[in-house]
């Protein structure tokens, strides 16, 4: 199968520019008859924890049909970064468009201290992605973790696949973590991030893939928005680039 991670730049809370910013990555994804395609943390709003609360959505948002719309037709799965609205506050969440199927909401759990004014936890059931029990999510601070990939370890993940928003440094501590998540734990690891300026810093992109060893197979600029995808049968790793 084919596992796509998408690098792109948003806007701050320009859900409808970003929004079809996400499709264009998605249809680039389709031509390459990519099985699912995760974006970067918040892509959807950008990672603005301030404006969080007015940007926030619910799950079931009628403007994130599109998504399931592309789904359904295509055949592909996609993880979207969405703030969303919950009885116990807004968290940072991951909505994801199975095929003919109602939609997963994946939440943070684990908050980094600074996004504790703005965010609660989430509450998941698993961090497995529904239409694919062998691939396990993560969500930026959750990958430093180390509960967090033991239990998709114990749900016999064999994909991890981080969705994040960091700058150059968070990058590279993220990449040494990432890479001995894939080689402690035998999985196939990929990294999500976004470009450009949100909050108060200047995310990195960088998006990676390492193989169950830990070695880096494929990387993505700084700058750039697009796509990286693995070929899980021959391990073969190519990238698309927005233009």
């Amino acid at each position: 199968m084919k596992i796509c991670v998408a690098q792109i730049r948003p806007q701050k809370g320009a859900i409808e520019t970003n929004l079809q910013r996400h499709i264009e990555l998605i249809r680039v994804a389709i031509s390459h008859e990519v099985d699912i395609i995760i974006f970067p943390e918040l892509s959807l709003s950008s990672y603005e924890p301030t404006l969080a609360q007015d940007l926030a959505k619910e799950a079931d948002d009628v403007q994130l049909s599109i998504f399931q719309d592309l789904s359904d037709t295509h055949q592909i799965t996609i993880g979207i970064g969405v703030p969303t609205r919950t009885q116990n506050g807004i968290c940072i969440s991951m909505i994801i468009f199975h095929p003919y199927q109602a939609r997963q909401v994946y939440s943070k759990k684990y908050l980094h201290e600074d996004e504790l004014p703005f965010f609660v936890n989430g509450q998941n059931d698993s961090v497995v992605i529904k239409a694919f029990p062998h691939m396990a999510l993560a969500i930026c601070y959750e990958l430093s973790i180390p509960e967090h990939a033991q239990n998709a370890h114990r749900h016999h993940a064999q994909v991890y696949i981080a969705s994040v928003a960091k700058t150059a440094e968070g990058v590279q501590k993220a990449s040494k973590q990432l890479s001995h998540i894939a080689s402690q734990y035998n999985m196939t690891v990929l990294m999500s991030n976004c470009v450009g300026y949100c909050d108060d810093f200047e995310s990195a992109g960088q998006s990676a893939v390492w193989n169950q060893e830990g070695c880096l197979l494929g990387q993505l600029d700084a700058v750039s928005e697009g796509i990286l995808v693995i070929d899980t049968e021959t391990q073969a790793v190519f990238s698309s680039i927005l233009v």
